[in-house]
Parts: C-alpha cells; sequence; structure tokens
C-alpha cells in the first residue's frame, strides 16, 4: 500500500516510531533473557558435576562398608541409580562441549539442541536425508550400469564423498544431543569417507574397469537395502507409537475397534511415504470422560 501526500507518509511514519519502541524494548528484555539463561545454565552445569563427584565419592566409600549393613547399601545404591537417570534427564536440557571431530569441522560453535521436538525433528531429518541420498545413489548407480561416461563416474564417487562426510557431521551432532549411535556405525562412516575420497581419485585404467561394474552392483544393492530398512524402521516406529496409544483406549473402544485402528494406521502411514495424510492421534477423537471415537478418513 502506497501514499498519495507527504502529511499521510509523516504519520505512518509516527506511528511506526511508537511500534519500534515498543519492539526496542522487547528486544532489550529478550537479550536480558538470554544472558540470564545463559547464566542459569551455567550454574546447571556445575551443580550438576557437583553432585556427580558427591555421588562418586559416597560410593567409593560404600563400597568399603558394605559388609557392615548390606540391606541399607543396597538401597542406598537403588537411590543411586534413581538419581543419575534424574541427572542424566537433566543434562539432556542443557548445552554440551562439541567432540574433537565437531571441533575441527566447525570450531566452537554450540550444536546443543535443547528442546526434545527439535531433537526428535532433527533425527527425522537424518533418516530422511540418508533416505533421499540412497535413491539418488540408487539412481546414479543404475545409469552408470547402462552408460560408460566418466563424468557420470566421477559425480557419483563425488556424492559419495560428500554423503559419507555430511553423516559423519550430523551423527556427531546427534551424539551430543543424547544419541545412542553406537561408536562402531560411526566409524564405519568415517572409513566409508576415506575409501569415497580413494575411489574418487582413481585413475581411468584398466584395473578401474575391472572392478567397476561390480562396484556399480554393490551400489545398487546396498541403496535398495537402506530404502527397505527404513520403510521397516518407519512402519515400526508408527505402529509402537499408535500401540502405546492403544493400550490406553481399549477399555473405551474396545478390542476390535482398537485393532481396525492398529491396521489403518499402518495404511494410512505407508500412504503418507507418497504425501497422502495419515490417521494418526489427531484423528482420535477424545474428552475426559473417555469418550473415544475413531474418525472415518479415506485411504
Amino acid at each position: 500500500m502506497e501514499y498519495s501526500d507527504v502529511d499521510t507518509c509523516e504519520k505512518d511514519w509516527a506511528d511506526l516510531g511508537v511500534e519500534f519502541k515498543a519492539l526496542e524494548a522487547l528486544n532489550k528484555e529478550y537479550i536480558a533473557k538470554l544472558e540470564e539463561v545463559g547464566e542459569l545454565q551455567a550454574k546447571c552445569l556445575k551443580d550438576l558435576n557437583h553432585q556427580r563427584y558427591r555421588l562418586s565419592v559416597i560410593k567409593r566409600s560404600l563400597k568399603r562398608v558394605r559388609n557392615a549393613d548390606p540391606e541399607r547399601v543396597e538401597n542406598l545404591e537403588k537411590e543411586f541409580m534413581r538419581r543419575k537417570a534424574q541427572l542424566y534427564e537433566m543434562e539432556q536440557s542443557l548445552p554440551k562441549q562439541n567432540g574433537t571431530y565437531l571441533k575441527i569441522i566447525l570450531g566452537n560453535v554450540n550444536v546443543s539442541i535443547l528442546n526434545k521436538n527439535d531433537k526428535f525433528k532433527y533425527k527425522d531429518e537424518y533418516e530422511k536425508f540418508k533416505l533421499i541420498l540412497s535413491v539418488i545413489g540408487f539412481v546414479l548407480a543404475v545409469i552408470n550400469l547402462v552408460v560408460n561416461v566418466r563424468a557420470l563416474e566421477l559425480a557419483f564417487m563425488f556424492l559419495l564423498v560428500w554423503y559419507y562426510c555430511t553423516l559423519t557431521i550430523r551423527e556427531s551432532i546427534l551424539k551430543v544431543n543424547g544419541s545412542r549411535i553406537k561408536g562402531w556405525w560411526r566409524l564405519h562412516h568415517f572409513i566409508s569417507t576415506v575409501l569415497a575420497g580413494v575411489l574418487l581419485i582413481w585413475p581411468n585404467s584398466e584395473a578401474w574397469y575391472e572392478f567397476r561394474t561390480q562396484f556399480m552392483w554393490f551400489n545398487v544393492y546396498i541403496s535398495n537395502t537402506k530404502l527397505q530398512l527404513f520403510l521397516i524402521f518407519s512402519l515400526f516406529t508408527a505402529v509402537t507409537v499408535q500401540f502405546s496409544v492403544i493400550l490406553k483406549v481399549i477399555p473405551c473402544i474396545g478390542f476390535c475397534e482398537s485393532f481396525t485402528y492398529i491396521q489403518d494406521c499402518i495404511i494410512n502411514y505407508t500412504s503418507k511415504m507418497f504425501g497422502k495424510k495419515p490417521l494418526f492421534m489427531s484423528e482420535l477423537g477424545y474428552n475426559t470422560d473417555c469418550n473415544y471415537s475413531i474418525k472415518s478418513m479415506p485411504l
């Protein structure tokens, strides 16, 4: 919207100035809260480390006096396990130091994700990234089996280097944020990055052509396997989540309706892969009187 005279522009400028002052005050409050959050995080980390130090001291002391009163010692050990779990939960909401690999790649940038929903979203993006690149790798491997073009070979090798290098970074970020990715899984991606780099600089020789066809077929097989594993994992996750809901609503909607709902969830989650809306918890009507109703939806 544009104005036709100067008076209207000056009036709107004055109104905008009032809004800017409010925005400036809000921004100052935001900066103050950020500084306050930083101080609280540092204090929580300090107290958390202090708790762990005191626990270790008490635990070492109990080992020496275990025979004095075994029953009381056993009760204390159970309390220790509970306290460790509580400290672990607290730690997940606090920023963590980057590992050596991330410090080399990214420096001291804070990659901690403090919100649980954001952590799950990042993990989901990691799985989708692997799926998309597996599909692209499958297509390129098939094309390289059909045609013999050096540029396509190099593009495929470069894709492998970039893919595995990106995986190692993403997995390191997930590890910082509490993921339980196994060390051997990350190690094999580091090794794959190096080997993909070797393939990228492999000269166009007779030895390469003897290895080329077998290698492309191997990548077709691996990409297909990754796709199947992703679909199975996604389906298993969906059924697990929905089954936990069903356990709560079985007394209200009956066994037959519950298993029908699970079946619909499986079908609809599979259709989600092709862009259709699935039937999830949002389609399960609920109120405080325990009245559940499964709303019908076309597949």
